[in-house]
């Protein structure tokens, strides 16, 4: 006959799960009598912050020992508990969490989150680990990308003395016999020398004739009949109107630097020089995997199901970073279907949303545990956002499908499922990643004022939309920063032009802040009442 129930009076039996809960118990206090003297300190509580110059606290992952406590506890939960998933050290590779099951995450101590600036100088890092591709594009495709080279010029430019206006060509001191006809045209062959006395008629952008003096302009020349003379109705300068080869640049000289970004100007300006293609920087492809069962991908929220912000916003966003983007995947909570995404992509980086943090559903760290990626960045002290993550994907033993030469290699941004979140996390590490690997230069950092006192977190940076203002007379531009400005919101940011980097503890009226641009402007100047 079963015994009186230990864990309370009155009971005559124990569920399985009781059961369960009290083996892991015990495990845990055997682990704690085993090795109570390993550590000379305590357990690191994973939610302190650490000044990040005291040294890399992505170390601090690693530092429990396979017996200690929290490592025991672990063992003890997988071999335990009928729901638990197998943990990454144990996992067959491609295993995963089943969808819907709980999951062991974290299975040792959380490292403390890295600070906003050294987060994002990991990402930057992390995109520049290789050396660019190199493509060459035709130049009617190479707009937007980035230089791989610099251009040097193929010719000089103007590669012949060249007519800048519309008028006469001279040669020695006025007046000058002129002829009668069309003269001188654009695109026709070299001219015969020009003798002293004589002018001749010529076109804009026609090639001037040797030993000519210099172009006067219809309007300032007068054309006698009568006398068949021309004369100049104000003083001739040796060399005026006329574009000497070279005046723009020499053959091999160089126009523009590697690194610059291809704009409709480059483009005239290379076709100018001579090029039909350009060494560029092939954009780097991006996948985006929204995560989450309570999404609508339309019509009105209903029965606490919400409308997918992320997915119409990201992938715009992405481009205007300069990536080529495939069209959202919604995943929902199911483990396998995200592992199964992870391991059949062959896109630079994949982006995720949601599903960053430790809960039940939230799969996406214990995936990539099993997957063996290196977490290189997993949480950031910055409000809002501080569960983003970055990640290295392990590499898959085939080569990157990559069409145009990039070269392999494999990263994973975890934003958080919050929309303005997730727009901290694609500021912090996914734009320093994408500029990397695209070979763009990174953002220069600037200052500017804050009209008004912006409230802080106590310990972490946080970053606030704002839209620029333009000063009274006498005054500095400044900016201001816009209400709505929650995680959850994406009400400010729809109105900024940029985000304020504030520092623990906020800043006061007539502070200067670091500002963040975006990639656009408001087109409307709606914001003024509505947001700030």
């Amino acid at each position: 006959m079963t015994g009186p129930d230990p864990a309370g009076p009155g009971r005559s039996h124990r569920d399985p799960d009781d059961l369960a809960r009290a083996e892991v118990e015990r495990a845990v206090e055997q682990a704690l009598a085993l090795v109570g003297g390993a550590r000379s300190g305590p357990v690191r509580d994973p939610d302190r912050r650490e000044d990040a110059s005291a040294g890399d606290p992505r170390g601090d992952a690693n530092d429990a020992p396979t017996g200690s406590p929290h490592a025991i506890l672990n063992s003890a939960n997988s071999a335990n508990s009928a729901n638990s998933a197998s943990s990454a050290s144990s996992a067959a590779p491609g295993g995963g969490t089943p969808t819907g099951a709980p999951h062991p995450y974290p299975s040792s101590p959380s490292p403390p989150p890295l600070s906003w600036d050294r987060a994002r100088a990991v990402a930057a890092r992390a995109g520049r680990a290789g050396p660019p591709a190199m493509i060459r594009l035709p130049l009617d495709r190479a707009l937007g990308h980035v230089l791989a080279e610099a251009l040097g010029a193929l010719t000089d430019l103007p590669s012949f003395d060249t007519s800048a206006m519309d008028g006469w060509a001279v040669a020695g001191p006025g007046p000058w016999a002129c002829g009668a006809g069309a003269g001188l045209l654009a695109g026709r062959g070299p001219a015969t020398a020009l003798p002293d006395g004589a002018a001749v008629r010529i076109a804009t952008g026609a090639r001037v004739p040797p030993d000519t003096t210099a172009v006067i302009r219809s309007e300032h020349a007068h054309a006698d009949e009568a006398t068949g003379l021309l004369h100049a109705r104000r003083p001739v300068v040796a060399g005026q109107d006329i574009r000497p080869r070279g005046q723009e640049c020499r053959s091999g000289e160089r126009l523009v630097p590697a690194g610059t970004v291809v704009t409709p100007a480059v483009l005239g300006l290379a076709a100018a020089a001579g090029y039909d293609a350009l060494p560029a920087v092939p954009r780097p492809r991006v996948d985006v995997l929204v995560l989450g069962d309570e999404l609508l991908a339309s019509g009105l929220p209903h029965d606490g199901l919400i409308r997918d912000a992320l997915g119409p916003m990201l992938g715009p966003w992405l481009r205007a970073l300069g990536a080529e983007v495939s069209g959202p995947r919604h995943l929902g909570d199911d483990a396998e279907a995200l592992r199964d995404a992870l391991t059949g992509s062959d896109a630079d980086l994949i982006v995720t949303t949601g599903g960053t943090a430790s809960g039940p559903v939230d799969h996406v760290h214990p995936v990539l545990d099993a997957l063996g990626a290196e977490l290189l960045v997993d949480g950031v002290a910055v409000r809002p956002g501080h569960p983003m993550l970055l990640a290295r994907l392990p590499a898959s033993g085939q080569p990157q499908r990559h069409p145009e030469g990039q070269p392999e290699g494999q990263y994973l941004v975890g934003l958080p499922g919050n929309p303005l979140a997730a727009v901290s996390g694609l500021l912090t590490l996914a734009e320093p990643l994408l500029a990397g690997i695209a070979g763009r230069p990174a953002q220069d950092a600037y200052r500017a004022l804050v009209h008004a006192e912006v409230h802080g977190h106590p310990h972490d940076t946080r970053l606030v939309p704002v839209v620029h203002r333009a000063g009274r007379p006498g005054a500095r531009d400044h900016v201001a920063p816009l209400r709505y400005n929650g995680p959850a919101m994406l009400r400010g940011i729809a109105a900024a032009d940029g985000l304020a980097v504030v520092p623990p503890g906020g800043v006061r009226s007539g502070t200067e802040v670091e500002i963040l641009d975006l990639p656009w402007a408001p087109a409307t100047p709606w914001t003024e009442g509505c947001f700030t």
